[in-house]
């Protein structure tokens, strides 16, 4: 056997053991930093949420950590939702909760059974609808998911610059500096992201216990003010009878404009997001961990309980003490209803008290949320081909992030009410293609009733998400624009990669072994490539044949045949597994994959790595126009494939006497 470039023999690799496809590159101080938590190999991103955690925790500890988002929006929810339904906010508050514990609630619950692994109900569809349609569809909720996340961190990060603001022992500078404040408050999550952030569930505990103790006082304290104030009730009963007519009246109005109170449903993605971070039983199966699974149906239950019971007090208490006009933009209670009735019934020490809980813990709901998108968009693009290779990299995605938030801030004037519409329209989408999700999975299960139920949920959903586009079309517009934006950039990304060793990893097996180490012994390894389309003795015995003659192999030589079988096109980056096989007594090397160019390149660089021999592989020049060959590559991973592999192979190995050698003839 020949050695390599280095004088050292390489290592003969364990039969059936996958070997990482290196891509080694030389980089800069500054550039390491930037790049550091960068996989290559294996193609897997060290986010916050993608990493396996090395400690687990208390379903009620990671409550607290999908917690710091789900029950923030209690910091704006009840000012919002009375802005938009006005006197008729807790019953559209009712008919919302209703549809968190009979709609959200039991289709995230299965979520969680079959998603477990912390990839959502994004990665249910990406397995439910294979292909192109799949891979399109994914970027589609990948462009709404990106609005939910992104406008969670801006709006979290205004609200909370609101109650800087209203607060009476703050500077007197900060009134009319809203948007230079958020801008400061974006800035510093984006410190705390590129010096490493750790997902901190000590922290979250501490906050959401809190925050959510503080509110307990305030509601409660609200529902006594009720209660000595009678008058509230009658007046708020008086006028709304005025305004709607009868009850029957009231309740379809509820059910119309409850759409724009969606905002209460936000939280049940980055629930089961966080799945990998909940302990479970010691016994768990890796392949149903059914500890893991039921905590976090508990966490998704008792968030769900908790903030149904916030929601519909704290909208009758918000409703019946606080002025209709207060809660207008640049009233005192707009976007901040529970912090108004704070310091108007416990005073300004206590309202600051809490004023700080509730900037805090919005703030770290933009953290929450941060990490979501750096767990999300190198989970799904880089493996499609579809974002260049430093998009599993935390630190430079945090910059486009942060730079994206602070357009969105300036854009929407770090207005609250303004950028609602948004943040619904991307929750809603979410719940609504999770609903489609476990709705089609019971389908193919063979569970009616459940189907029939979810879909009965879906078509809800549907509904509640067109209301809400309807009315207040800032979400759809921001939402298409980052889908533009994603559907251009993977575009240009999966061109620009063509070319690229797209193998994470290369397995032979015994069978495939023997065959390269043979052929090693002789000092020259030759491949024939061959189109798996026609299994016949005759088939082979011309091919063998031809390559002979028309390339000059000597009579004498051995020989392999290398086939590739398709699969999805779709795939950009994959695990290869090469099975050794005699067929019609000549020695075959099949693998599997949608993109054979790529494949052959690769499978050609592990042969030479493995044996230490340059191999040399044989096409026969491919029929048809170059053009169109190459868009047939593009879409089906075929085309041209002899000057493809060639460009791969030239793109993967500088050095030219390194570089596995290509004949066509």
């Amino acid at each position: 056997m020949s050695s390599t470039s280095t004088g050292q023999r390489p290592e003969v690799p364990v039969p059936g053991q996958a070997h990482n496809v290196a891509r080694p590159a030389k980089v800069g101080v500054f550039r390491h930093w930037l790049l550091s938590g960068l996989i290559d190999e294996r193609g897997e991103h060290q986010g916050p949420h993608a990493r396996r955690p090395e400690r687990t925790h208390s379903w009620w500890q990671v409550m607290c950590l999908t917690g710091v988002d789900y029950f923030s929006t209690l910091g704006y929810q009840p000012a919002i939702a009375a802005l938009a339904a006005g006197l008729i906010s807790p019953f559209a508050t009712v008919v919302l909760v209703a549809l968190t514990l009979l709609g959200a609630l039991p289709v995230y619950r299965r979520v969680a059974r079959e998603s477990f692994k912390g990839s959502g109900s994004i990665a249910m569809l990406e397995r439910l609808l294979p292909w192109w349609a799949g891979k399109l569809f994914v970027l589609v909720l990948l462009g709404f998911a990106a609005t939910d996340f992104m406008i969670t961190i801006t709006l979290s990060a205004a609200d909370a610059s609101a109650h800087a603001i209203e607060n009476p022992y703050t500077p007197e500078w900060f009134h009319g500096n809203q948007v230079g404040i958020t801008l400061f408050l974006l800035a510093l999550l984006a410190a705390v992201f590129l010096k490493g952030f750790r997902e901190a569930i000590g922290i979250a505990v501490v906050l959401v216990a809190v925050y959510l103790a503080l509110n307990v006082v305030v509601v409660t304290t609200s529902i006594v003010q009720v209660f000595q104030h009678p008058t509230a009730v009658t007046d708020w009963w008086s006028a709304l009878f005025t305004q709607h007519g009868d009850p029957i009246m009231i309740v379809a109005i509820a059910l119309l404009v409850f759409p724009k109170l969606a905002l209460g449903l936000s939280g049940f993605e980055t629930g089961v997001a966080v799945m990998p971070q909940i302990k479970g039983k010691a016994d768990d199966d890796p392949a149903r961990p059914a500890g893991r699974i039921q905590g976090a149906h508990r966490l998704l239950t008792t968030s769900a309980l908790i903030m149904s019971v916030f929601l519909i007090t704290s909208s009758f208490t918000t409703t019946l003490l606080i002025r209709q006009k207060d809660f207008q933009p640049g009233g005192p209670a707009n976007g901040r209803a529970l912090a108004y009735l704070a310091h108007e019934y416990l005073g300004n020490i206590f309202g600051s008290v809490y004023d700080l809980s509730t900037i805090l813990i919005l703030w770290f709901a933009g953290a929450s949320a941060m990490a979501g998108l750096l767990n999300l968009v190198p989970r799904y693009l880089p493996r499609y081909g579809m974002a260049p290779q430093w998009a599993r990299a935390v630190r430079p995605l945090v910059l486009v992030f942060t730079a994206i938030a602070f357009i969105i801030t300036l854009v929407f004037q770090a207005s609250v009410d303004a950028q609602g519409g948004a943040y619904a329209t991307g929750v809603l989408v979410l719940i609504t293609s999770a609903s489609l999700a476990v709705a089609l999975s019971a389908y193919r299960k063979k569970q009616p009733r459940r189907t029939v139920v979810y879909a009965i949920i879906t078509a809800i959903f549907v509904y509640t998400t067109i209301v809400n586009i309807f009315e207040r079309p800032d979400g759809l517009r921001i939402a298409t624009l980052f889908i533009i934006g994603i559907l251009v950039i993977s575009i240009v990304s999966r061109i620009g990669r063509s070319f690229q060793l797209r193998a994470t990893s290369v397995t032979f097996d015994v069978t495939a072994l023997d065959f390269i180490l043979e052929d090693a012994e002789e000092g020259e390894i030759r491949i024939i490539a061959h189109e798996p389309d026609v299994d016949t003795d005759k088939e082979y015995a011309q091919k063998n044949k031809d390559e002979r003659k028309f390339s000059h192999i000597p009579q004498r030589a051995r020989t392999i045949f290398l086939e590739v079988y398709p699969s999805d096109s779709s795939d950009f980056e994959e695990d290869l597994e090469v099975h050794g096989v005699v067929k019609h007594g000549y020695r075959v090397l099949q693998v599997k994959s949608g993109n054979v160019p790529n494949t052959i390149a690769a499978v050609l660089m592990e042969i030479r790595d493995v044996t230490g021999v340059v191999p040399t592989i044989y096409f026969e020049w491919a029929k048809g126009n170059p053009i169109s060959n190459m868009f047939r590559f593009l879409i089906t991973g075929v085309g041209d494939v002899a000057p493809v592999t060639r460009e791969v192979l030239r793109e993967a190995e500088k050095d030219v006497k390194r570089r596995p050698a290509v004949h066509v003839s």
